[in-house]
């Protein structure tokens, strides 16, 4: 698998990539993880989780650079192609999966073509939404327009394409007509979301013991990159109107980001300072755990193309209430698991109110959404996408031939030298006869004069 993002970064690419490459490891398939080196220190967790484990990667981290137009983000350095290569060969893959736009792209897809391999993509991010929000001294609508060319060209070069969602889908026609898409959402792992009643009470103590400010209250919780293009100003123009009648309540807001200073300030504008909490980065275990300790999950993002947080939270049984668009719309598909309403925040605000007041709807609720949720699970995600990769292979060589060994890798291979060099030789040498006998009648030390 091909990345730029992968852990300490934070986001669902990693998440996706993460979740897969363990599942398949687990189902006995090898896999092999190329993304970008990111500095020791990046994203520190409540507690470190540093221990090896069985379900672990094979994982080459690129040297890589900042990327210019965030500082959370890093761009590999393309000069080490050959290198990356070389640890690539070594592991002999069967197929290339592609899970990012950036320079580790490019490395998955001339690797995939000197070996003649089949170079498979995840389109993950609707970057047209996303890409204006890092590139704010341009116009959008030239943003969009460049994006759309690199869109374009990554999907030219992909053999196949594996959409999460279907607006996704329509997104990657629109691109690219004839594509030949499998529909594939990420899976969840529900035992990652399991924990008995004295882990939960611990977790709760030492969140408390953090965050006092939390104590005897009930959590509204949002995870996820701290990032405008997460609509968190939403959730903060409306807690007002949420305290006003239930002064119990918090806003908790997991993750980290670019604009944690944008809305930490924004939270005293609108009064609410201490009824919010940025906790920063956790990792996946410490997630699970906030999310059992937490009364309704609240997701506001108009961007999020799967809605991975939105089915942790449902495997979790905690309701949710979200805007009903792109991943949101696929996960919920409804009123399943809470409530997903319109980019309205009155109604945002009445659906958290009757979680927060009636006790009877939200134990149904949290029911419906663990039921509702396990349609998204690991095992059942995992084996279609080993089914797609079998089909891929099996249509690829049908194609394009099985694979093939590199020109650099022939030119660089000792044997092949000598081998060819024996060759050449030997037709140098009878080359050489042949035109001696032709010759030999004009030899001028045997002409008489």
């Amino acid at each position: 698998m091909f990345t730029d993002a992968y852990w300490p970064r934070v986001n669902g690419v990693t998440v996706s990539v993460d979740t897969f490459s363990r599942a398949l490891i687990k189902e006995g398939h090898e896999v092999m993880i190329v993304c970008s080196f990111y500095p020791s220190g990046y994203d520190t967790a409540l507690t470190p989780q540093n221990e090896k484990k069985a379900d672990d990667p094979q994982i080459i981290r690129v040297p890589s650079m900042p990327a210019f137009v965030t500082k959370e983000d890093r761009l590999a350095k393309f000069d080490k192609w050959y290198w990356v290569f070389k640890q690539v060969e070594i592991f002999r893959p069967d197929i290339i999966h592609i899970n990012t736009e950036m320079v580790i792209a490019e490395f998955g897809f001339i690797y995939a073509k000197a070996h003649n391999l089949p170079a498979i993509y995840t389109f993950h991010t609707m970057w047209e939404d996303y890409a204006p929000n890092y590139f704010p001294m341009f116009p959008a609508f030239l943003v969009k327009f460049v994006i759309r060319g690199v869109l374009k060209n990554i999907l030219k070069r992909s053999y196949k394409v594996i959409v999460p969602t279907q607006q996704i889908d329509a997104v990657v026609r629109k691109y690219k007509p004839n594509a030949e898409t499998f529909p594939l959402p990420t899976g969840i792992d529900p035992a990652l979301f399991i924990h008995d009643k004295a882990e939960i009470e611990a977790f709760r103590e030492a969140f408390n013991a953090l965050f006092p400010e939390a104590f005897g209250k009930k959590i509204l919780l949002m995870a996820g990159r701290v990032a405008k293009e997460k609509n968190i100003s939403f959730l903060i123009k409306i807690l007002p109107a949420v305290l006003k009648t239930n002064p119990d309540a918090i806003l908790v807001i997991v993750g980290n980001g670019p604009d944690m200073d944008f809305f930490i300030n924004e939270a005293k504008q609108y009064g609410v300072e201490d009824s919010c909490i940025f906790t920063g980065y956790l990792d996946r275990s410490q997630l699970s755990l906030i999310y059992a300790i937490s009364h309704v999950f609240v997701f506001p993002s108009l961007t999020d193309t799967q809605g991975l947080v939105t089915l942790e939270a449902m495997f979790s049984g905690i309701p949710v209430v979200a805007i009903g668009v792109l991943g949101t719309l696929v996960v919920m598909g409804g009123d399943n698991g809470g409530f997903m309403v319109k980019n309205d925040e009155k109604e945002f605000t009445a659906r958290i109110l009757q979680l927060l007041d009636n006790d009877e709807l939200h134990r149904q609720k949290s029911e419906e959404a663990k039921i509702h949720a396990k349609a998204w699970s690991l095992e059942v995600i995992t084996k279609r996408l080993t089914e797609i990769y079998k089909e891929t292979i099996a249509s690829y060589i049908k194609d394009y031939g099985k694979p093939r060994s590199p020109v650099w890798k022939l030119i660089m291979n000792k044997r092949w030298w000598e081998i060819n060099n024996k060759i050449i030789k030997k037709k140098t040498k009878k080359k050489l006869q042949e035109i001696h006998s032709i010759f030999k009648p004009f030899n001028l030390k045997e002409a008489k004069i």
